[in-house]
This record gives C-alpha cells, structure tokens and sequence, in this order.
C-alpha cells in the first residue's frame, strides 16, 4: 500500500462531497435544503469525532450497512443475498428487534458515523426500524428497496423524518426492470417517483450495472426520466457475479473505466442529481474499503461482516459494542493485511477471494 496515502481524509473529502452535491440538488426544495443544511454541519461534527479518533489511533468509518430483516417478497435474478441465504422465505428468526437498532444507531451517532444505508431483504418490511432511525437526525438513511411496499403511511413518515432517503432499485427501461425484478415492478417504481415528486419528497435510485445494461442507465434519455420526476441521487452499484454463469454480467476494467469517465461527465453536466458508483475506483481509495476501513457490515441476526457481498462474522453486535466489533480478529487481520488492495476480477474482491476470508476467519477463532 502507498504509505503516503490518507484514508481518512480521502473518506472525509467524499463525505463532505456527498452531502455538498446533495445540498445543491434540493435547492429548489426549502424544506429538504432546510434538512440538509443541518445536516451538513452534524456531518462536519461527525467528521471531527473520527478524526480525534484518529489521532488516538482508531478508525471510525463515516458508513455502516445494516441489513435489518432476511425476508423480502422478490426473487431478483442474481440476488447475491438470496445465493448467500441471507434471504430466504422462511419467517425471521432471531432477528435484532427495533430496540436493539435503535441501541446500534445511537452508538453510531456517538462515534461519528454519518451514513447508515438499511438494506434487506426487503427493508420496508420492518416500519419499526424505519421509525427508530427518523430518530437520529443526525445520520442521514439511505433506504434501499425494491419499493414495492412504500404506502401512504410511509410517505407521511419520510415527510416528518427526512433523513430517511429512499433509494429504489430500477435497472433501467421496463424492459430490463421487470425481466430481473418481476412483472410490474418497473410501473410501481414510476408510480412511486411520482408521488414523491407531487409530495415534494426526496428520493433516489439503485442502478445494478451489467455488461449488458451499462449504456442504457448512464444515457441522458434514462437519467432524464429520473431527474424529470425528481429524483435526486443515483447510485450505480457494480453486478457482483455469485454464480459462474453470471460472471459474463460483471463489469471488466473497460466497462469500470467506461462508468467512471460517465460518472464524471455527469456530475460535471448534471449538478441537479447526485452520481455515486460502488464499490467506484478502489485504486484512488488506497484498495477495497469495507471491513471498517470505509464502512462494515451488520446482518439481520446483528454479526458484524466486513461487506454484504463478504457474510464472514467471528462477533455479533448483540454481545459487543460497535467499536469493539471494529476492532474484531477478522476485521484487524483484513485491514493488517494485503487482501483489500489485492487485484481481482469484477466488483468485489471479498467475494472472489473468499476462501482467503474464511481462512482468516478460522485461524482467528
């Protein structure tokens, strides 16, 4: 790794960036611009918090992922999480209730975390969690769901917390979103970005890019169609093949190269949408940044992984503090070793080398 590199100020400069773009794209909305503002400067408060941190000699990352329940009613082709069973069927069990998210989002606010994106499963699916994270306004809430279950009274709740940002997940025209996500999926999203536009409520969009539809949601023509109906954010999250015959849908160094140039050009031309590409360039980050280095992972049963796409966990929440869980034997030996700037294929060096993971997890324990 280059030692002169910063992670922490790398990870603070692109925080500060998310949320001054996310400023600018609600200009035309007092009410959200309002929210923004304040959370601008709680972000600035968080980032002082882990960079005293810092100088103690502990990383905090600003993201947490929390994926706060395993059921979800799709079946989208290629579901990493279903191929890891993090999804399934079958009714909850053990599962971490409201009050223990809520334990885990106040602790988080204490350290400096500043993102939180709650993922599933289907995440709409447990509206008590939704409720305990409008109560931390200080931390701002990326949703992300198949938006088939937004009703009436979620809309009144994402009025009242506006830190709760939801984030569809669309794969482009109708064509292509109904034939990964199921019939009549793609004219619910659009039903649902209209009622948030009318309401004057935020929201954004989840783009899984393949080789195969990567021209289509970078176009102008698509991303209009979001921007016209006032969606303010686009994330662009790279295809993570979990099955051999699927590898030919992950995106290469050309397709990569191809959406970072895209990427560019479009918060450089469209101001009026935030552009944000996962895991994006890993090489300007100093290597992969999950496992704490940027952000971990907490599973529905509260143990705590390096990634969603990496479901090792030798520590559960529901037995530890968050800042013991970062300092846990398989996150040390990830961030102490050579693993997350390693070179690999597709998006997700954690899934392609995962028998080098679970070979750290088992000399830990």
């Amino acid at each position: 790794m280059n030692k002169t590199f910063d992670l922490q100020e790398y990870v603070t400069k692109g925080v500060e960036h998310v949320v001054a773009d996310a400023i600018k794209a609600t200009l035309k909305d007092p009410k959200e611009s309002a929210f923004m503002l304040k959370f601008a400067a709680a972000s600035r408060s968080a980032s002082k918090k882990r960079a005293e941190a810092e100088k103690n000699g502990e990383h905090i990352p600003p993201f947490l992922i929390a994926s706060i329940t395993s059921q979800c009613n799709l079946h989208c082709a290629g579901c990493y999480s279903r191929c890891n069973n993090a999804t399934v069927d079958a009714a909850p069990v053990a599962q971490l209730t409201s009050e223990e998210w809520l334990a885990i989002f106040n602790e988080a606010d204490e350290l400096g975390v500043s993102f939180i994106l709650l993922a599933g499963g289907e995440p709409m699916l447990r509206r008590d969690i939704m409720e305990a994270a409008g109560k931390r306004p200080n931390i701002l809430f990326p949703i992300f769901t198949n938006g088939t279950f937004i009703d009436s009274r979620y809309y009144q709740l994402f009025d009242t917390c506006r830190n709760l940002i939801p984030i569809m997940s669309i794969e482009g025209e109708k064509t292509v979103t109904d034939a990964r996500r199921g019939n009549g999926v793609y004219d619910k999203l659009i039903s649902n970005m209209d009622e948030f536009q009318k309401r004057g409520l935020i929201f954004g969009a989840s783009v899984t890019v393949t080789t195969e539809n990567l021209r289509q949601v970078t176009s102008d023509t698509f991303l209009k169609k979001l921007s016209d109906r006032g969606c303010k954010a686009v994330i662009f999250v790279e295809f993570v093949p979990v099955t051999d015959d699927s590898k030919g849908l992950a995106p290469g160094d050309a397709e990569r190269d191809y959406l970072r140039a895209e990427i560019a050009r479009l918060r450089a031309e469209h101001p009026e949408m935030v552009y944000i590409s996962f895991p994006g360039d890993e090489k300007s980050s100093g290597g992969c940044v999950a496992a704490g280095r940027g952000f971990f992972h907490i599973n529905s049963h509260g143990g705590a992984e390096p990634c969603p796409f990496s479901p090792y966990s030798d520590v559960n929440v529901k037995n530890t503090s968050l800042r013991q869980a970062l300092h846990s034997p398989l996150f040390t030996a990830l961030r102490s070793g050579d693993l997350l700037i390693d070179d690999h294929n597709g998006g997700c060096v954690l899934y392609e080398k995962r028998a080098q993971v679970e070979a750290l997890l088992a000399a830990g324990r």
